[in-house]
């Protein structure tokens, strides 16, 4: 099937959400996971779109009608990325968002979900096999990223630290994001967040977190994907 689709699209809740422009045609792509230690493996995704930026605070009670975050200080908080929600409240939140949603873009029917650690990698990389998005250097990851070293202990707005070459905010530090992917009982979370080393925050690592887990430092970021 052949569909052009925009570069992005703004749904009525405000998720802005992006796709490769070599989506058009609807082509999936690969990419290289390079990790440490590991030999390396070709990943295989689909078509998605990925949101620009993890969910908000906003975002999370425009659904759920309630806010859970631990930091929600200052006027500016509702921006900040929503935390202290496990997977499981993660798949409550999409379940109401898909039945409040008409499913319908661009003559193309789709679902809300998780990305899996394979799809939130390839976005994150954005073609790059760099240990961040835009460098190999530690010196340089305040330039993209809130982590232990800068984030004074908190959570920040989402968006104010430099895109990667897709528009995609916020991939490395600031909150670690649940993924669809799942080792044993438990869910991946990739990024890293603003209480980790640099070093947790590359575009490979990832953490292991138990479904029912509330953490002040994991939130997530929406997949919209045709079905």
């Amino acid at each position: 099937m052949s569909v052009c689709v925009p570069a992005y699209f703004i749904d009525k809740i405000g998720f802005r959400l992006f796709v490769r422009p070599t989506f058009s045609n609807q082509h999936g792509g690969t990419f290289v996971l390079i990790e440490p230690g590991k030999v390396n493996d070709i990943a295989i995704v689909e078509p998605y779109f990925i949101g620009a930026r993890p969910v908000t605070q906003v975002e999370w009670v425009a659904v759920m009608g309630s806010n859970p975050a631990k930091f929600q200080e200052g006027w500016s908080s509702g921006l900040r990325p929503i935390e202290s929600v496990s997977w499981l409240d993660v798949q409550e939140y999409i379940s109401r968002l898909n039945e409040s949603d008409s499913g319908e873009r661009f003559d193309l029917s789709g679902i809300w979900r998780l990305p899996t650690a394979d799809e939130w990698e390839y976005a994150c990389r954005a073609e790059t096999t760099t240990r961040w998005y835009h460098s190999d250097r530690d010196a340089d990851l305040d330039e993209v990223a809130w982590h232990a070293g800068n984030s004074g202990a908190t959570t920040r707005e989402v968006g104010q630290k430099k895109s990667n070459d897709w528009g995609l905010f916020d991939c490395h530090g600031n909150v670690a994001e649940w993924t669809a992917s799942e080792i044993g009982a438990k869910r991946v979370t990739k990024g890293g967040s603003w209480l980790m080393e640099s070093e947790s925050t590359t575009s490979a690592s990832r953490g292991l977190s138990a479904v029912d887990k509330r953490s002040d430092g994991i939130g997530f970021r929406l997949v919209w994907s045709p079905i």
